[in-house]
């Protein structure tokens, strides 16, 4: 007998069976449909869970009787996911081994288990939407869209790692200038479930989805110019990339050498005169003063003509803070920004007044921690144009970014992701300032310790970058903005009002579908 298309079909329906009935094979067959759809983040950044994890996902939910099982099947497949994508967690723990080594596989255990329960959430609730596929699949992608985003809000919100990030090596990328990050998450899972439509016709349900990306696909390479056609400003930034490993960066046999390679970076030649110097996060190895006159040395470097921001620490009475420094051309301090988002069990622990018994620490402090900031600023200074200061851990909030008054006219970021070793985390936190820029709109520079520094155009192309775990400085152009995208005019709220609608109007829609076979 000829092996068509139809017989095809049919052993993968038997195969979608086979793993729906048979609860300990599913609960396994999930974690491995996370770790595949873990496959779009960064670096890999390829999608093929959206077309295989997310509809397989959804179907077995489905044919479960029991909300119970439907959330077991969401919290393997999120524990899958977020093992796999944050895998990079338990670097931090290997900075100082003999202290904190023991801990790693538990952070990432109780990190991966801890957001899983939103994704279990999800699934089991989705059972409240009836038996109809049709109400399902859209019951199902508001609820997975809507725990994304509550798990970026909650216990002081962790947006890391967002579904549409899968996205980014592509046009599709481009629909955060209008729907945001977490719309781009609604439209990849719906679009992953609309596998799932049609199930007495084989080939319309593929048909339906490939329309459905390939729309979204078109529209983004609309919007998308040539390389070649981006404006570019007249200001040229130098970013240092210092590469001073964390085990090593507070080591004081090692401080001034990074420290003199930070400079001797600095003052290197230039094909074009330089404006603006930009050093990473925490890169000065002395804390900040009542004034900048400790900072000379670095103004100096800079040359005569160009400002220059660098990562320090400074002390206010018994308080400690993560800052950016702005000196101008004359070494006059122009700005000092405080990060207001600190990295909870980091930079700071939680309820540390009733911890302090059990001797707890931040793993970038002591006990106390560091102190935040007042909140997003807005940098101006004569002969630059105004910029966003974000460092580190705040270019991971989408909403952070968006001011509605005293728009910036590019994004400025720098981090220490020496923290992540050489892992994929710090691919995955420049994919995020990637997004950051194409949500509204505007050019972003970034500094990072030991990379990946880069220079970012407004649809959150890379226009230049240095690699991971090598010093060095990229001279780029900063490009020019864009006018206000429609996410930097709503934010979020068009989003959750989708999803609030949607989930009344599932209620209504019925579309052909199966019955629910009965758990064996």
């Amino acid at each position: 007998m000829p092996v068509t298309k139809t017989v095809i079909v049919a052993q993968l329906d038997r195969l979608i069976d086979w793993l729906a009935l048979k609860q300990k094979r599913m609960w396994f067959v999930a974690v491995l449909l996370g770790f595949v759809l873990a496959l779009g983040q960064a670096p890999v950044s390829f999608p093929i869970g959206v077309f295989t994890s997310i509809p397989i996902l959804g179907y077995c939910a489905f044919r479960v009787n029991t909300w119970k099982h439907a959330f077991a099947v969401g919290w393997w497949a999120g524990f899958g996911y977020f093992g796999l994508s944050m895998i990079w967690l338990v670097e931090p723990f290997f900075v100082e081994p003999e202290k904190h080594a023991i801990l790693a596989p538990f952070a990432l255990v109780a990190m991966s288990g801890g957001l899983a329960l939103f994704w279990g959430g999800a699934f089991a609730f989705s059972k409240q939407f009836g038996a109809g596929l049709g109400r399902y699949i859209i019951g199902l992608a508001v609820a997975w869209a809507a725990v994304e985003y509550l798990r970026s809000v909650l216990f002081t919100g962790f947006p890391w790692g967002l579904l549409g990030y899968t996205w980014i090596e592509t046009p599709i990328a481009q629909w955060a200038s209008v729907v945001g990050s977490f719309g781009l998450v609604f439209l990849t899972i719906f679009g992953g479930l609309l596998m799932l439509s049609f199930p007495s016709k084989h080939l319309a349900a593929p048909m339906v989805t490939v329309l459905f990306f390939g729309v979204l696909w078109t529209a983004g390479v609309w919007r998308i110019p040539d390389a070649g056609s981006v404006q570019e400003t007249s200001i040229r930034v130098r970013l240092i990339q210092p590469n001073a490993p964390q085990h090593q960066k507070w080591d004081p046999d090692w401080m001034g050498v990074f420290f003199r390679r930070g400079l001797e970076l600095t003052t290197a030649p230039a094909k074009q005169p330089v404006d603006l110097v930009v050093w990473p996060e925490t890169s000065v190895p002395f804390a900040l003063q009542d004034n900048a006159g400790d900072l000379q040395i670095l103004s100096d470097a800079a040359g005569p003509r160009a400002h220059i921001i660098a990562g320090i620490r400074r002390f206010e009475a018994d308080r400690l803070y993560n800052s950016m420094v702005h000196l101008d051309a004359k070494g006059g301090l122009v700005s000092v920004y405080d990060k207001s988002r600190l990295v909870p069990f980091g930079e700071y622990v939680p309820f540390s007044q009733y911890l302090s018994g059990l001797g707890l620490r931040g793993l970038a402090a002591n006990l106390q921690g560091f102190s935040a900031g007042d909140g997003p600023q807005v940098v101006s200074a004569y002969g630059l144009p105004a910029y966003l200061a974000m460092i580190c851990y705040e270019a991971i909030f989408p909403w952070f970014v968006r001011t509605r008054e005293n728009r910036p006219e590019f994004l400025l970021h720098i981090t220490n992701d020496a923290w992540f070793g050489d892992t994929i985390g710090p691919f995955q936190h420049l994919v995020q300032v990637q997004f950051r820029a194409i949500e509204q709109g505007l050019p972003a520079v970034r500094s990072a310790n030991t990379g990946i520094s880069a220079a970012i155009d407004p649809y959150g192309r890379i226009v230049g970058r240095l690699k991971l775990n090598e010093p060095g400085f990229l001279d780029a152009d900063l490009a020019v903005p864009l006018g206000p995208t429609i996410y930097a005019r709503t934010g979020d709220l068009p989003f959750l009002l989708l999803l609030f609608f949607l989930g009344l109007a599932s209620k209504y829609v019925t579309i052909r579908s199966r019955k629910p076979t009965p758990d064996q």
